[in-house]
């Protein structure tokens, strides 16, 4: 299967394409880079998961987030540069999760992304460089922000 093809496998957990909540562009491809803005959680009914991990949500539910804000990335990916095969691979990602100060286990949680990166693009082109930190708040009361980087096939 394709990059694409293992992607429209999950369509039926994909939102609508959204708009931008500010003054940005979701996906921007310069030369054979793409740089993916922050995405959240946005569920296919529209609704964003929301609530800070260690207070109002699990480490599993804001794993799960995690998981569907890569689908969201890939959604604008995939605008972006017309389908997925496109991509040469995962360069890096960095995830932030809106949490308690005691709460130490944010790379588990961004884990959701990059299995969802990996299972996409496979090992060796979908697990690329990674940070993955704790924050006060998120737009919105979001749970998980990612953005990312790509890089394209010539």
């Amino acid at each position: 299967m394709s990059a694409d093809e293992r992607f429209l496998a999950h369509q039926s957990q994909l939102p609508a394409a959204s708009k931008p909540l500010g003054l940005y562009i979701p996906a921007l491809v310069v030369d054979n880079m793409a740089y993916l803005s922050g995405h959240g959680p946005v569920m296919p009914d529209g609704k964003l998961v929301t609530g800070r991990v260690g207070d109002v949500i699990t480490q599993e539910q804001a794993y799960q987030a995690a998981r569907q804000t890569a689908l969201v990335m890939l959604a604008s990916l995939r605008s972006a540069v017309g389908s997925l095969d496109r991509v040469d691979r995962l360069v890096k990602l960095l995830g932030m999760v809106y949490c308690t100060s005691d709460f130490l286990q944010q790379p588990a949680v961004i884990n959701g992304c990059s299995e969802v990166m990996k299972e996409v693009f496979g090992e060796a082109h979908g697990v690329g460089a990674r940070s993955a930190i704790g924050v006060a708040a998120l737009p919105g009361g979001m749970s998980v922000e990612i953005e990312a980087i790509f890089r394209l096939k010539n």
